[in-house]
């Protein structure tokens, strides 16, 4: 939220200066929460490295082996959050809204590291995080062959092929029938999935300027030195360029009030 503010209302236009933004700050937006000093759908979009879409991740010494199990509950599980605007707020209050699966959101956690040493410790059960940050990265590499999570659901649009038994959101949306305005709520928010983690420049920069940066993401991405470097860190490249994410930025916050209300609804702390 500070990075947004500064480079939507500090940073010089010149093409000097980027900020690499949390890609769900449009819902801050959207909501009217009060920190917010920008408008997303103003600032100059350069690309980003990959989609982000979401998993969510429950500890195996629990009983919830699928979303129907959350779903009958008697108490909620415990995930962990930082904040709002993230996915470990926002994808468990999605997923109460469309699927009936009800959450005990903790917020207030520092970052990654804190929650993963609260999952650890017993305080936390579950988490919703991007798919390519749990397959990268430890502790959930060694958690993987402990067998210490079990994987319940994911937000893309395919089942991705790391995991190709887990469900996802919009196949288990089919099966619970879930409304038009629901599904409509569930799009407008994981849009900032298909945002990924972008980089973006001050609004009103020169367009020539925009383009060089834009052809030189282009160029980055496809440079074999930094492709082996992304492989060597067991990560992945699957860029989105600036284009087209202008225009999923202008439409996320192009929403009907109704949706908005539902998100002002879902969203709240």
């Amino acid at each position: 939220m500070i990075a947004a503010n500064y480079i939507f209302n500090v940073a010089k236009a010149d093409g000097l200066t980027m900020g690499s933004l949390g890609p769900s700050l449009y819902l801050d937006q959207l909501v009217g929460k009060k920190e917010v000093h920008f408008d997303w759908s103003k600032f100059g979009w350069v690309g980003s490295t990959e989609s982000t879409p979401w998993l969510l991740y429950m500890s195996s010494n629990t009983p919830y082996k699928t979303i129907d199990d959350v779903r009958k509950a008697k108490e909620p599980p415990k995930c962990s959050a930082t904040s709002t605007g993230t996915s470990g707020h926002f994808i468990p209050k999605l997923l109460e809204d469309a699927l009936g699966a009800k959450f005990n959101v903790v917020m207030g956690y520092q970052g990654g590291a804190e929650q993963d040493l609260a999952f650890e410790r017993g305080e936390v059960v579950c988490r919703s995080l991007s798919i390519p940050t749990f397959f990268a990265r430890e502790p959930f590499l060694t958690w993987r062959k402990k067998n210490m999570v079990r994987i319940l659901l994911q937000t893309g649009r395919r089942r991705d092929v790391k995991m190709p038994d887990v469900p996802t959101i919009h196949e288990l949306m089919d099966d619970y029938k879930t409304s038009a305005t629901s599904r409509s709520l569930v799009t407008a928010v994981l849009a900032s999935g298909d945002l990924g983690r972008p980089f973006v420049t001050p609004p009103g920069i020169a367009p020539e300027r925009l383009k060089a940066l834009r052809e030189a993401f282009r160029k980055t991405m496809s440079d074999a030195a930094f492709i082996a470097d992304v492989k060597a860190r067991k990560l992945e490249a699957d860029p989105d360029f600036g284009e087209d994410l202008e225009t999923i930025a202008k439409d996320a916050v192009s929403q009907p009030k109704e949706i908005v209300d539902r998100m002002k609804k879902l969203l709240s702390e």
